[in-house]
């Protein structure tokens, strides 16, 4: 007889903008600015619950083989600006996309004159995204601590962490 561990990890991120919920909630949800942060991907949303949520690969992407798709998912609840839950899954490799979905919350919050924002992810039974979200696989990004702290440089002063 063989047990099977099912472990559940959720991470929780939070960055402080100078930007309003608005700002951040553009930000996150449309397509002209989520090519502009974090991994340069254009994402598209459907923000009503059931709608699709797909990312891009970008040109560096494709050249290194992957997919057109490289993040799906479907919004769980949208209530601009202030949450966004959706489900959500890497496509990169096999071995990602054969994980379960996760849940991505985003939340906005005005707090001493800025704004917080709160990214929690559920990655219960998806140790592969846990390890990419986390920042934790060298050669494949800082995870939500770089695409947060990206997002939050390019709504304070316009570049990125990129130049």
């Amino acid at each position: 007889m063989s047990m099977t561990e099912t472990k559940v990890t959720t991470q929780v991120h939070r960055v402080f903008i100078n930007a309003t919920p608005q700002q951040i909630w553009d930000a996150i949800t449309s397509p002209e600015w989520t090519e502009k942060y974090g991994y340069n991907t254009r994402q598209e949303i459907d923000l009503r619950p059931g709608g699709a949520y797909r990312a891009f690969a970008n040109q560096g992407m494709k050249d290194y083989g992957s997919p057109d798709v490289v993040v799906e998912g479907e919004v769980i609840e949208a209530d601009p600006p202030r949450k966004l839950v959706q489900t959500w899954r890497m496509l990169f490799e096999p071995d990602m996309s054969a994980e379960p979905m996760t849940r991505l919350t985003w939340e906005i919050d005005e707090d001493m004159g800025v704004s917080r924002l709160t990214v929690t992810h559920e990655l219960q039974d998806a140790p592969i995204h846990a390890e990419l979200v986390a920042g934790n696989v060298p050669n494949a990004g800082g995870g939500w601590a770089f695409v947060l702290s990206d997002l939050k440089t390019l709504l304070e002063t316009g570049g990125t962490l990129g130049g």
